[in-house]
Order: C-alpha cells, then structure tokens, then sequence
C-alpha cells in the first residue's frame, strides 16, 4: 500500500480513543470481562460500534488494548536508603491500586484464563512483573540478613495487597509501613525510637 492510500479515509480521533479506553476499563472492571460487550462500551463511550469496531476487532482486542493502555506512576527513585526505596515502591503500588481498577481487572482476566491467556500474561507483564523486579531490586541492596528468599519476600510483600483487598476492612492507608515493618523493621535512632508509621527520608 502507497503512503497516499494509507493516508485516505478520516484520521481517528484520540479523545474518542481515549474515551474508548475509559469506557472499556470501567465496564471490564465493574462487569468483568463476560458480561461487558461492545455495544455497551460504545454506548458510554458516546459512539457506534460500527465506529468501535474499525479500531478493535472483538472484544478481546479491546480489552488487550486496555491493559496496555494502563499507567502506572512511576515510584520514586530518590529514596535515601535501599529500605526507603522499598517502602516508597510499595506506598507507590498501594496508590496505584486505587488510582486504576487493577485488582477489579486481574479478577475479571482469572476468571477468563482458560478461554483468554493471552489477556491474563499481558497484565502480568505489562504492569505485575515491573514492580516485582523494582522490588526485588530494592530488597536486594538492602541489609538483610544472608541467604533471605528474595523470590519468596517479594510475593509476601506483594501479596499482602491482594489478602487484605478481599478482607472487609479492606487496605488500610498505613498497610505498606505495617507490611514492611513486618519483615524489614526501621533502624532505632537513640534520639527517636522507630514507630511501625514512621516515614524514612
């Protein structure tokens, strides 16, 4: 095809992709993958489908589209310590899990692994593994003590998110101190003892 063949046709508008997207992630997240449709996202998203569908084919792509479309504030990386990384990683995930309906989305993508894989491993890798290897990386420089499972003291950190999600209180604003604090306590200064809320410089 000729640069003025693909040039021919109206040029796609991004605040209608944009709101695309908005309405896509909002219906994945509140209806789950099975129940949200095309026409209804169009709908929300103030178009047709005809129009829907000449940028996303089927649903899956649409939804492919999504978690790729998701981001992600970046944490901190001017923390004082390798602690002070760690605890900023983690208050910058706790954010993040409000910010978006990630863990509304994981749960909609679970229940389709066997039909959709595809969808499951991009989340993974487009926003799972990122903060797991900043993580690791964090805990890594750190004074732990020798032989520490860092494979293991990820997912623990990590998925202490995820427990305290699916309980009724919920997650509480100072979870990533608590969490932390748990498996890596704050040095004691003489002058001022360490506190399970206390934030490292």
């Amino acid at each position: 095809m000729s640069d003025a063949q693909a040039k021919v046709g109206r040029p796609r508008n991004p605040d209608l992709d944009r709101a695309i997207l908005a309405a896509a992630a909002r219906q994945l997240g509140e209806l789950g993958y099975a129940r949200m449709s095309l026409e209804s996202v169009a709908a929300n998203a103030g178009t047709t489908v005809p129009s829907l569908r000449r940028r996303y084919r089927n649903k899956a792509e649409l939804v492919a589209a999504v978690i790729g479309s998701l981001r992600v504030e970046e944490p901190p990386a001017d923390a004082a310590t390798p602690r002070a990384h760690a605890l900023a990683i983690l208050e910058n995930f706790h954010s993040n899990l409000r910010a978006i309906p990630a863990l509304a989305i994981l749960g909609s993508l679970l229940a389709e692994e066997e039909r959709h894989p595809e969808l499951l491993h991009l989340f993974k890798t487009r926003l799972v593994e990122p903060r797991r290897a900043l993580l690791r990386e964090a805990l890594s420089a750190g004074d732990l003590p020798d032989g520490t499972d860092l494979d293991a003291l990820t997912s623990m950190l990590i998925g202490s998110f995820y427990g305290r999600y699916v309980t009724l209180a919920g997650i509480p604003d100072d979870w990533p101190h608590r969490v932390l604090g748990a498996v890596w306590p704050a040095a004691a200064s003489p002058a001022s003892p360490a506190r399970g809320h206390d934030r490292e410089a």
